[in-house]
């Protein structure tokens, strides 16, 4: 039976890996991403030649949409035009993020503070809601995975609002999968610790780092992550495979939470 996703913060990153995992275990995917900078987020995010290039590489198995996870009407659209393309949808992926910080929480504005909660943690319901109606007459499959982050299991010095934002995604998802406890749709979280990705470049830009690489000593195995390596856990958590997972925050950083 053909699999049908939609993945936020489809552009680059963990969410264009996730892209090409799920597309590789036979899914179709709605791609999503703002696909323009935000002006309270210090660093650029997206372009649209970056979605071109993730549907690029998969033809008609991806569908690239532009849309802000923020807005309920964009996320709609999204559900919409799985169902109208695809004929169904059987996973959401909220893979869609921005940290902000380099500093005390006393000192960071309103509105810096607004878009990281307002991206990682409404972008995060917004998916959710317009989704889980399609997903609940779907025939009893439904998948539900959020990217949280070691950094929601953490005190990060300097990233207070990035680790509540990230702390409130895991709550969040606990909470939906007990509303769906008596469905056949899940709802799990997937704590990455330091990836290779654009994010961690602001973070370290954030830290006055010269690259992420350094951040890769706080991890047990000794490197960074590849966005692919976390992919295949999302990619797994939808799939039929993991039908008695439901709640969790599943842990793929390297051992950086062990202790």
């Amino acid at each position: 039976m053909t699999r049908v996703a939609i993945v936020t913060g489809a552009a680059r990153g963990i969410g264009a890996a996730t892209v090409d995992a799920l597309v590789n275990d036979g899914f179709y995917v709605v791609a999503v991403d703002r696909c323009r900078d935000i002006a309270d987020v210090p660093y650029a995010l997206a372009t649209p030649a970056d979605l071109d290039a993730v549907v690029a590489r998969h033809g008609e198995h991806v569908l690239g949409l532009v849309g802000d996870v923020r807005s309920s009407s964009d996320m709609q659209l999204a559900v919409d035009t799985a169902l109208r393309h695809f004929g169904r949808l059987d996973a959401v992926v909220a893979a869609a993020g921005v940290v902000g910080g380099g500093g005390p929480l006393w000192e960071m504005s309103d509105a810096t503070f607004d878009a990281i909660m307002s991206v990682n943690v409404l972008g995060t319901r917004r998916l959710i809601e317009a989704a889980t109606p399609a997903l609940l007459t779907n025939g009893g499959y439904g998948r539900i995975v959020a990217i949280a982050s070691a950094a929601g299991r953490q005190g990060l010095r300097h990233m207070a609002a990035y680790s509540a934002a990230k702390h409130a995604v895991v709550g969040l998802i606990r909470g939906v999968a007990m509303d769906l406890a008596e469905t056949k749709v899940t709802a799990n979280a997937v704590s990455p610790g330091s990836t290779r990705t654009a994010i961690l470049e602001a973070s370290a830009a954030l830290y006055g780092l010269p690259s992420g690489e350094a951040f890769a000593s706080q991890q047990p195995i000794g490197r960074l992550l590849e966005p692919s390596e976390v992919a295949g856990m999302i990619s797994w958590l939808c799939s039929a495979h993991s039908s008695a997972v439901t709640g969790a925050d599943l842990a793929v950083d390297g051992g950086m939470t062990v202790s």
